[in-house]
């Protein structure tokens, strides 16, 4: 049942998404970044796992950027075949490459699915947080897998979904295999969730 609502929300939501004006979108993430910098979690970290955001997500560019700027050492995705995710450290935007499904990846080598658990803070991707800190991702499974292996590894990160404004809702459907975030940080505000 609530799969199938997550389904008709996560339409709902990449609807609203396609909608905005890409200069919109792109002039956010500068916003995005310095809210974000601003948390604690971000400025104390050692490594920061994050992502490339692409499309109508809201930009991480900037965010990277000062992030690694500041010498923090950044990991991003590398997508697998099976959903899962590798990881390799973020060496500038002239160190990406094209992949699969539209995304871009680090050239370097590669860390092992396990590296997520050497990060201070995860960034993660999302739809859409409610208020107790329930993430809707677009379904895929790959940051519900990052999660659970934090989880599995008793690696306490602090996680953190980057989304637009007007993402944080009053609820999102969950299933057993959801996990809270700890905050959720859009352009305009930060939000906090009791954990």
């Amino acid at each position: 049942m609530n799969h199938s609502r997550k389904q008709r929300l996560r339409r709902r939501l990449l609807e609203v998404r396609s909608a905005l004006p890409s200069d919109v979108a792109a002039a956010s993430g500068a916003e995005l970044a310095r809210r974000a910098l601003e948390l604690a979690e971000l400025a104390g970290a050692g490594t920061v796992a994050a992502y490339v955001s692409v499309g109508r997500e809201p930009s991480t560019r900037a965010l990277l950027e000062r992030l690694r700027g500041a010498g923090t050492r950044v990991l991003l995705p590398v997508l697998l075949p099976d959903n899962d995710l590798d990881w390799a450290v973020y060496e500038g935007a002239d160190r990406l490459v094209k992949a699969g499904r539209g995304l871009l990846e680090p050239a370097g080598p590669r860390l092992g699915p396990e590296a997520v658990t050497e990060a201070d803070t995860v960034l993660l991707p999302g739809l859409a947080v409610d208020r107790r800190g329930m993430r809707l991702g677009r379904g895929g499974g790959s940051y519900d897998r990052v999660l659970a292996r934090l989880e599995r590894a008793g690696a306490h990160p602090a996680t953190v979904v980057l989304l637009h404004d007007g993402e944080v809702l009053d609820e999102v459907p969950t299933e057993a295999h959801d996990r809270p975030v700890d905050a959720a940080v859009t352009p305009s505000e930060v939000w906090r969730f009791a954990s």
